[in-house]
């Protein structure tokens, strides 16, 4: 049977890894992005309307079905704690927001689905700061990770006997553009030093991982939290 997959943020970086590794496989992959293009559905998922609509366009996309949905979209910005009261919470609440509450919805809607379709998949891309934190000027993006970690293993205990499967990856540091600017703006040589493996992931890598999520991963695996760090950080 085909495979329908719904991936949100494959317009670069690890999202379009991912959306590339399917590309020899049975399935059917609509991808999203904030301004669409390049057959992708458009959606800003800031608004919790355009959040619902990116779900109920894909599914007509699909012929009204959805095996699979990954939540990858997701935004790194910085929130410094000397900011106004105003401007720190405004930070806070849009991370929050694109971060894990956008892929909260999108996985509230898919459970209502597999439930009624006899199962699904649901993969979520977190990072190594759900574990480790992160610098002291994203507390909100480590939480937001930490979110959809808790929040796939709730799931997964939650719907296992639905046939619906979750899990969740935790990238480290991934030659994105965004990660470059970010190792630059950390010290580079001394922030590799961090990581045993003396280099970042590659996009490839982690789309590799969540291909293998989607279409080969065992039942039994459901509620993995599977790290892609470089032995950076070993739980």
């Amino acid at each position: 049977m085909t495979i329908h997959i719904l991936a949100t943020g494959t317009s670069r970086g690890i999202g379009a890894s991912i959306a590339a590794s399917f590309a020899t496989d049975d399935v059917r992959f609509v991808g999203h992005s904030t301004f669409g293009g390049d057959k992708a559905l458009a959606a800003d998922l800031s608004d919790p309307e355009a959040t619902r609509a990116l779900w109920w366009e894909a599914m007509g996309r699909l012929d009204g079905r959805i095996d699979v949905l990954i939540n990858n979209a997701g935004i790194f910005e910085a929130a410094p704690i000397d900011q106004s009261d105003d401007a720190w919470l405004a930070d806070w609440e849009r991370t929050m927001r694109i971060n894990l509450t956008a892929s909260a919805e999108l996985s509230r809607l898919a459970v209502l689905h597999f439930r009624e379709a006899g199962g699904g998949r649901i993969i979520n891309i977190a990072s190594r700061a759900a574990h480790r934190g992160d610098s002291p000027e994203h507390w909100h993006y480590a939480a937001s990770k930490a979110g959809m970690v808790a929040m796939s293993k709730s799931i997964a205990r939650g719907y296992a006997r639905d046939n619906i499967l979750a899990f969740a990856v935790c990238p480290g540091f991934t030659m994105t553009g965004m990660a470059e600017d970010y190792l630059a703006s950390r010290g580079g040589d001394a922030l590799l030093a961090d990581i045993p493996l003396g280099r970042v992931a590659e996009p490839a890598e982690v789309a590799a991982t969540v291909r293998f999520l989607a279409l080969e991963a065992p039942p039994s695996m459901t509620g993995a939290v599977l790290d892609i760090n470089g032995a950076s950080y070993v739980r």
